[in-house]
C-alpha cells in the first residue's frame, strides 16, 4: 500500500513540475518579441499548442490554468506585463479573450491523434489556433464595440506570423509526439 502511494506522489510531483516548467516556457515565449511584419510576433501560440502536443489535453489544460492563473495572481508572465499592467487588471483588458482561448487551443491540440499526414495534421492545428483568435475577436468586439474594425484589429495584423508558426510546428510535430511518449505522465 505504501508503494502505490509513493508513486502516486511521485506522479502527482511529475506533473507539477511539468506544468511549471511549461508555464516557464510559456512566459519566455510571451515576453521574446521577434521582428516580424506588420507586428512584433511572439512564440505565445506557438508554445499553446506545442504543450497540448507533448502534454496531452488535461495536463496541458493544467499548465495554461496554472499561467493564466500565475497572471492574474500578478506575476508579470503575460506579453506586455509588467509594462502595461499586471493582474487582474492587465488579465481583463483587451487580451482577455486571447487568453481564455488559450484553454480551448491547448485542450484541442492535446485531444487531436496526428497520424493521418501532413495536411490533416496542418487543419488540426489551424482549428486549434482559431479558438484563441475566436475567443480574442468576441472581447475585443464587447470591449471596444462591435462597430470597430475587430478583425482588422485583432486577428489580420497576426495572420502571416500565425502561419509561420503552425508550418513550423506542423514539421516539428513527429519529433513533438515521440517526446510525449518519452514524458509519459498519464
Amino acid at each position: 500500500m505504501e508503494a502505490i502511494k509513493k508513486i502516486e506522489l511521485n506522479k502527482i510531483a511529475k506533473v507539477i513540475l511539468v506544468a511549471v516548467l511549461g508555464t516557464l516556457l510559456l512566459t519566455i515565449s510571451a515576453k521574446i518579441k521577434i521582428p516580424f511584419y506588420p507586428v512584433p510576433m511572439t512564440m505565445q501560440t506557438f508554445v499553446v499548442l506545442f504543450l497540448g502536443i507533448t502534454l496531452g489535453p488535461k495536463i496541458g489544460l493544467l499548465t495554461i490554468s496554472l499561467y493564466l492563473f500565475e497572471g492574474i495572481a500578478g506575476y508579470p508572465v503575460f506579453a506586455n506585463s509588467p509594462e502595461k499592467g499586471i493582474g487582474l487588471v492587465y488579465f481583463t483588458g483587451p487580451t482577455m479573450g486571447y487568453l481564455i482561448g488559450f484553454l480551448i487551443a491547448v485542450y484541442c491540440a492535446g485531444t487531436f491523434k496526428y497520424d493521418k499526414g501532413l495536411i490533416n495534421t496542418f487543419i488540426k492545428l489551424i482549428f486549434s489556433v482559431s479558438f484563441i483568435y475566436i475567443c480574442g475577436l468576441i472581447w475585443l468586439g464587447m470591449l471596444i464595440g462591435w462597430d470597430k474594425p475587430i478583425f482588422k484589429l485583432g486577428a489580420e495584423p497576426f495572420l502571416l506570423a500565425e502561419l509561420f508558426k503552425m508550418l513550423l510546428l506542423l514539421f516539428l510535430t513527429p519529433t513533438l509526439l515521440k517526446t510525449k511518449k518519452l514524458i509519459k505522465i498519464t
